[in-house]
């Protein structure tokens, strides 16, 4: 049976009400949740972006069952690895065991605001792979000192070691990253239903592993409503990942999906509430071979009868995947 996660977007609502909502889906039922981990908003019209850390610190305390997950944060720019292991080891030890640690190779609209640019994609990579090899080493409570090709790490140790350390969960969206995926993570993260990457990430090693999808939805009783809301805040979601790595701030995300149509959009994401129409879209992802899918219910303010209707109406239904 899939899992079903809920999505924390940090970029539609405050720190204090992000860590309400994830109460909420705890008390829904929910398996499992993911958090982002934003600088900046995709649009402007989604309006927020706390630190995602701070929040999970938060989550961690509010909540005793359901799983935390960054999702993703990227350990390359405007983090530097030493760092990202000392957060992941905290949550972890706050968590008493329910975090993993999503990683990917980023996006300029988050990573530009330290000033470094933005290197091209196969760069990233090897940053991310270096990245990983230093997080690791230091979960497992290793001495380490590294003089690489794009990290140096002097005598870093972490003093509060959690057991187990965070299973690393890599996000794809090419044969490349797929290749890293296999080789390196305990999880592959994809925000596509497209089996070939899941099929690539085997074939490098990933056989049997957990495989977490994420789906965007926009539930609300009144269809034009839904529709107009994730048209808003949301439209930038087709426009892929070649894309969305590339763009460096809010203005751009505008600029690039001015030209996407509400029936585009609707048609892309499930709104309403219409059960069936959420549970096709989430058996696109187990059709592919996800074992959990993490659902984002576009809107801030919109939260509360979301997580009702999942709790009655939504749940049950996706529990017969």
């Amino acid at each position: 049976m899939v899992r079903i996660g809920y999505t924390m977007m940090t970029e539609q609502a405050g720190p204090r009400e992000l860590v309400a909502h994830v109460v909420g889906a705890e008390e829904a039922g929910f398996d499992f949740s993911v958090t982002s981990d934003h600088y900046f908003p995709w649009l402007a019209a989604q309006g927020h972006s706390p630190n995602a850390w701070a929040v999970l610190g938060a989550a961690a305390q509010a909540t005793s069952r359901i799983p935390l997950m960054t999702f993703v944060t990227c350990p390359t720019t405007r983090y530097h690895p030493v760092v990202v292991a000392q957060q992941a080891a905290t949550v972890q030890l706050l968590s008493q065991g329910r975090f993993r640690l999503g990683l990917g190779s980023g996006e300029n609209l988050n990573e530009h605001v330290v000033g470094r640019g933005w290197p091209g994609v196969s760069v990233r990579h090897e940053m991310l792979e270096e990245a990983v090899f230093i997080i690791r080493a230091l979960l497992d409570g290793e001495l380490v000192t590294h003089h690489g090709t794009h990290y140096d790490v002097e005598h870093a140790k972490l003093w509060d070691v959690p057991e187990p350390a965070p299973p690393i969960g890599i996000a794809v969206s090419g044969e490349h990253s797929c290749r890293l995926a296999g080789h390196l993570a305990d999880v592959v993260i994809a925000t596509e239903p497209r089996r070939e990457l899941l099929e690539a990430f085997d074939h490098h090693g990933g056989a049997g592993k957990p495989r977490i999808g994420q789906l965007p939805v926009c539930y609300d009783t009144d269809h034009g409503a839904a529709v107009e809301r994730a048209h808003e805040q949301f439209r930038w979601f087709g426009l892929g990942w070649p894309v969305n790595s590339e763009l460096p701030h809010d203005g751009a995300f505008a600029s690039a999906s001015a030209s996407v149509t509400r029936d585009e959009v609707a048609k892309a994401i499930p709104c309403g509430s219409n059960v069936d129409r959420f549970v096709e879209a989430v058996r696109a992802y187990t059709e592919a071979g996800f074992t959990e899918v993490a659902l984002v219910q576009i809107g801030g303010d919109h939260q509360a009868p979301y997580l009702d209707w999942a709790k009655r109406e939504l749940l049950p239904a996706l529990r017969t995947l």
